[in-house]
């Protein structure tokens, strides 16, 4: 926390920005999204037909237990899984030193071994189409229809919702998995 200190005493000095945080409380919330000083409080996922599942506990514990489970997946199925999800959790699992158990290539243009239904649906166009949009389009539940969506997930956090948090991780899988299947046309 107090290098995350330091950083925010150096942007202070750069006070004639536009885009300038005012507190460091404002300033440490962007950085949430950051896999450099963001934390992993829980990980959704779900197997084939199996239920949604989530991974919680300890940030490590977490990493070494979904990097355990994702070693024999084949297809990696996520909304903006590209640009945030993997690149969130490679980025922790360098930092807490987690060794992943395969080697995720990244490539754009291409659905294998990850599948991001945001780019499949925008098809790799500079446009990004939330979860919630495209499952009220597609005629999915919306994993934001109980009052909690990624951006809220801090102050449940703070107020010790844990479960919230947890139950709204998986609709958010459940809810990518039938976007899935909509855009694979998958019954």
């Amino acid at each position: 926390m107090s290098l995350l200190k330091d950083l925010y005493s150096e942007e202070l000095k750069k006070k004639d920005t536009k885009n300038f945080v005012k507190s460091f409380d404002e300033y440490f919330r962007q950085t949430s999204f950051q896999g450099e000083f963001g934390r992993i409080f829980c990980i959704g996922y779900a197997i084939n037909g199996q239920p949604a599942e989530v991974l919680t506990g300890d940030e490590k514990n977490i990493l070494i237990d979904f990097w355990q489970i994702a070693k024999d997946i084949d297809l990696f199925v996520g909304h903006n899984i590209m640009d945030f999800d993997f690149r969130f959790i490679y980025k922790r699992s360098i930092i807490l030193g987690v060794r992943p158990t395969q080697e995720i290539s990244f490539a754009r243009y291409r659905n294998s071994p990850i599948f991001d239904t945001m780019r499949e649906w925008d098809k790799w166009s500079n446009h990004s189409t939330s979860l919630h949009k495209l499952s009220i389009a597609l005629g999915v539940n919306s994993p934001k229809d109980q009052g909690i969506d990624g951006s809220k997930v801090y102050d449940f956090f703070l107020a010790g919702k844990a479960e919230e948090i947890a139950k709204y991780c998986a609709r958010d899988v459940e809810a990518t998995r039938e976007v899935y299947k909509r855009i694979c046309f998958i019954k």
